[in-house]
């Protein structure tokens, strides 16, 4: 790492990220305060013998979305695996839930251990990711019982996001949204740089996104991040009882939860961990060809293992 003084360069970065093509259709999901936006797309393998009733669940970090995911889709749905990538309450497109409280990681994750178990009611696998926040909700959901195959964690932690500039930009803009909204912190970040690296086109879209996002929800997801404890014993007991398959996997320079917590995280679990070259906190933006070759490639033996077992 040290030969390499940028962790990623504007060269390094996919131009269309949040905006690749894709073939999944919009859907609306069923939700307890209405319907959560997603992005749904079939298996398309590329011989008959690859495919598995197996949908990968994605969930999005603290101020992300379904389009989070937009260059993973096809990759993972030409290698045999459906995919399902959604915007949780108060993320752009879905409704948010009434308060802040219902919009930590416990709430959120018996909402997707609902969507597990209407995907399993379908007759499918469900290989479940969650990204930064979305990674503490997926492991809530997995505590509440959802009937998954396997749990990938991905720039995610133990518990709460440790000191940092993340951590400290939740603090600085927390007070800002709560007293001056969203168009206060959106300036705030233009003002700031924060989408300098990306194309013009990414960045529109990302204030958009931004804009079209509850408050309610964006101060109860921040809330809960600063304040999460360290589930890892629970998830343990889980994961051996059930019996489910754990990845662990984050950019190489994540600068959220330190590669070395995520690593510890990884080894608490008993779990495969891998680090994504030339990637910070988000490789399914900014190097999704290498995270591809660590998940699809893992998710499939999962699937072979099952197809044994079964």
């Amino acid at each position: 790492m040290s030969g390499d003084p940028l962790p990623v360069r504007v060269a390094d970065l996919p131009v269309a990220a949040q905006l690749t093509p894709h073939r999944a259709r919009r859907v609306d999901l069923p939700g307890p305060a209405g319907p959560i936006a997603a992005l749904r797309a079939e298996a398309r393998p590329r011989t008959p013998d690859e495919t598995w009733d197996a949908v990968a669940l994605l969930v999005p970090g603290y101020s992300g979305s379904k389009e989070d995911f937009a260059p993973l889709i096809d990759p993972i749905a030409d290698a045999g695996i459906g995919v399902l990538a959604i915007d949780l309450p108060g993320q752009f497109e879905s409704p948010p839930l009434p308060g802040e409280l219902d919009h930590r990681s416990g709430p959120l994750g018996a909402l997707v251990a609902d969507l597990v178990r209407a995907e399993v009611g379908a007759g499918r696998t469900v290989l479940l990711l969650g990204h930064s926040y979305g990674g503490l909700v997926a492991r809530a959901a997995v505590l509440a019982g959802a009937p998954v195959r396997g749990l990938t964690l991905m720039d995610s932690g133990p518990g709460e996001l440790p000191m940092g500039p993340r951590r400290t930009r939740l603090d600085v803009l927390e007070p800002v949204l709560r007293r001056r909204g969203l168009e206060a912190v959106v300036a705030l970040r233009e003002e700031a740089g924060d989408w300098d690296l990306v194309a013009p086109a990414v960045a529109g879209f990302l204030r958009h996104r931004l804009l079209s996002s509850s408050t309610v929800a964006l101060l109860g997801m921040g809330d809960a991040l600063r304040s999460e404890p360290d589930r890892v014993p629970e998830l343990v007991a889980t994961l051996r009882g059930r019996r489910l398959a754990v990845l662990v996997v984050c950019g190489m320079y994540d600068d959220a939860w330190p590669v070395t917590t995520q690593r510890t995280m990884a080894d608490r679990l008993e779990a495969e961990f891998a680090a994504v070259a030339r990637s910070v906190h988000a490789p399914n933006v900014e190097n999704p060809a290498a995270l591809l070759d660590v998940v699809v490639p893992t998710w499939r033996t999962w699937l072979r293992e099952d197809t044994l077992e079964g």
